[in-house]
């Protein structure tokens, strides 16, 4: 008898991490994955079973992805929509383009959210540089103001906190459209994965509490050190979200929390998030577990915490030290993404620590000094 699975393949468009932790996923469950991705041996590429060597906008490795895929995903935001919209159909892309379209605009992100009574900062447009100066006065200082799109880990933004910060912000938009956000004087930083199918079920992930180091991520902690009511108002925009959006697949929102009862939505990732890579262990099912059902048209699992966790990053300038702390650390999940070159402040690989104890467990990071002064 066949084996049914083998007769599914799932094409990847993007080859990083996200796509290879969503490859090793679908690889784990028997299906075939094929990636699109411009660069030779790209992470996913090392897991997966084929790999197309092309832009991620070029429309006729795209088709060729479409034939041979029986279903298309992608592992960022930043893949070409319109190209998509053309050369898919309902069958073989069950995401859409519609979240797509939404997340790789700030201010249509932001408005989609508004307009659905969602909790979001003040914000403005700043479509040119003689939009920033009437922005600023309704915005007022402190504020960031952010290029529209392509903007990730600090990338593409600027901090003012008074006048001084005008020239960069300027040379800013004179480059690309850009939107005002007034800043959140945040308590805590979180986000929660939620993951769900063309038919409306859901997977939800516990919140989890996030810490950045240079606008990166530099750690997470599930459960996140909040009130069961913070908790649950999270869990109910995540669902509200998810069903507003009519989502397939998974969906990361990152939220501040403001003193401790004021909850406010930051951004929306349609895809995996770097913060939910600790359910890999942690959770009777991974991000990329419900990615890949979802998007298949499986049905849904209730997801459960198995036990408390610590993500921490590793980062280019990281790896020399991580790679030798393997032989003290054997209960450490270490996972390297395969990326051939180690830059300054490049994702590189994470660490999960399960733990009995989170603050046992961030004594124990910080006693390694590798972190300390990232």
């Amino acid at each position: 008898m066949n084996n049914p699975n083998l007769d599914i393949t799932i094409g990847i468009v993007g080859g990083g991490q996200l796509g290879k932790m969503m490859a090793q996923s679908a690889k784990s469950s028997g299906y075939r994955v094929i990636i699109l991705d411009p660069q030779k041996d790209c992470p996913a590429s090392q897991v997966s079973d084929q790999q197309l060597v092309a832009a991620y906008n070029d429309p006729v490795t795209l088709k060729e992805l479409c034939q041979l895929s029986t279903v298309i995903t992608y592992e960022f935001e930043n893949v070409d929509a319109e190209t998509l919209k053309q050369l898919t159909n309902t069958s073989n892309f069950p995401q859409g383009v519609q979240v797509l379209e939404i997340t790789q605009n700030r201010i249509l992100e932001k408005n989609f959210l508004r307009s659905n009574g969602l909790p979001v900062g003040n914000y403005e447009p700043v479509y040119e540089t003689s939009h920033l100066m009437p922005a600023l006065e309704k915005i007022g200082y402190p504020a960031v103001l952010k290029t529209c799109r392509f903007g990730y880990d600090g990338k593409g933004q600027v901090i003012l906190k008074d006048s001084s910060h005008l020239p960069q912000a300027m040379e800013l938009v004179e480059n690309s459209e850009c939107i005002l956000e007034a800043w959140v004087p945040f308590s805590k930083e979180l986000s929660i994965m939620v993951s769900r199918n063309a038919s409306g079920q859901l997977s939800l992930f516990p919140v989890s509490e996030n810490q950045h180091r240079d606008n990166i991520l530099h750690l997470s902690i599930v459960p996140a050190r909040i009130s069961s009511n913070i908790e649950m108002r999270i869990q109910d925009l995540a669902k509200r979200i998810a069903d507003k959006l009519d989502l397939v697949g998974t969906l990361g929102i990152e939220l501040f929390l403001v003193e401790e009862e004021t909850i406010f939505i930051n951004e929306l990732a349609p895809r995996p998030h770097n913060s939910g890579h600790y359910s890999i262990e942690a959770c009777n099912f991974s991000q990329f577990d419900t990615s890949i059902q979802a998007v298949l048209g499986l049905s849904m699992p209730n997801i459960q915490l198995l036990k408390s966790v610590i993500m921490v990053n590793v980062l280019g300038q990281d790896q020399e030290k991580v790679f030798e702390l393997k032989t003290h650390k054997p209960n450490w999940h270490f996972h390297d993404y395969g990326k051939k070159e180690g830059k300054y402040n490049r994702k590189m690989g994470h660490i999960t620590i399960l733990t009995d104890c989170i603050q046992t467990t961030l004594k124990e990071i910080d006693d390694t000094r590798i972190w300390r002064n990232n």
